[in-house]
């Protein structure tokens, strides 16, 4: 794998994550009845760290969950003999709550149709919305997210990787040849 570029620094990760907050505040005229689900992995810390920013402009503090779709793909049996689950952990009622959805990139369409599944097998929320860091196109199902930190158009045979301090030591995200 050939890296190609540096798509988003700390810095830009920041503004992405503060523009997606500020709109979902926005759009939901508050955050009142709002939870932020991140699907894992890398979806979770930027649950958390939207939550945050929320929580700064508005001083409410919001209810976070983890959701992991890993048995709810569609390629499960492609993915490994045995599949590494990491475990979903929402500690609220979901009915009538408005979701927001959080995941680092949304390429397909199948991550989120699985987290979709997994969430209306835990509750019924009045509105799931879907929050990602990086759009890169390609749809194969009709989904698309509600807020985006940065759209990149990529051409099948690239690879975007986001990288989060809490896995992996550095917040950039990266594009690179397959």
């Amino acid at each position: 794998m050939k890296e190609k570029a540096v798509i988003m620094d700390m810095n830009a990760m920041k503004r992405g994550i503060t523009r997606i907050a500020h709109e979902i505040i926005e759009k939901n005229k508050g955050v009142e009845n709002l939870a932020l689900i991140g699907i894992q992995r890398r979806g979770v810390p930027l649950a958390r760290r939207i939550a945050e920013k929320i929580e700064d402009v508005e001083g409410k503090s919001i209810k976070i969950g983890i959701l992991d779709i890993t048995f709810y793909r569609d390629d499960l049996s492609m993915l490994s003999e045995h599949p590494v689950v990491n475990g979903t952990q929402i500690d609220f009622n979901l009915n009538d709550m408005k979701i927001v959805l959080v995941d680092d990139v949304l390429y397909t369409g199948r991550t989120v149709r699985a987290a979709i599944d997994a969430v209306m097998d835990v509750g019924r929320p009045s509105q799931i919305q879907l929050a990602i860091l990086i759009d890169r196109g390609h749809r194969e199902l009709p989904i698309r997210a509600d807020y985006v930190g940065k759209n990149v158009p990529t051409s099948k045979s690239e690879l975007i990787s986001v990288k989060v301090e809490e896995y992996d030591g550095v917040n950039t995200v990266i594009i690179s040849d397959m």
